[in-house]
């Protein structure tokens, strides 16, 4: 009887640390996943951020003297 109680405690405890390496692997994954998302919202921020600047400085009249439009006048 005891024979067979250690023999099911060590298919528990084999079953208990697949389960572990297991989970720990699927975070480890998701995290990698969840890192190149933030990465790609992180520069898409980036860009829009530099296109609201242009156009804001395109706007206010600094880049039209530099690009030399003048809202028509000749």
């Amino acid at each position: 009887m005891e024979e067979k109680e250690k023999k099911l405690d060590e298919a528990q405890r084999h079953i208990v640390e697949d389960s572990s390496h297991l989970r720990a692997e699927a975070k480890h994954r998701k995290n990698e996943s969840t890192r190149k998302v933030n990465k790609l919202w992180l520069w898409l921020g980036v860009l829009i951020l530099i296109f609201i600047l242009l156009w804001w400085l395109y706007s206010i009249g600094t880049f039209e003297a530099v690009t030399g439009v003048d809202n028509g006048v000749v």
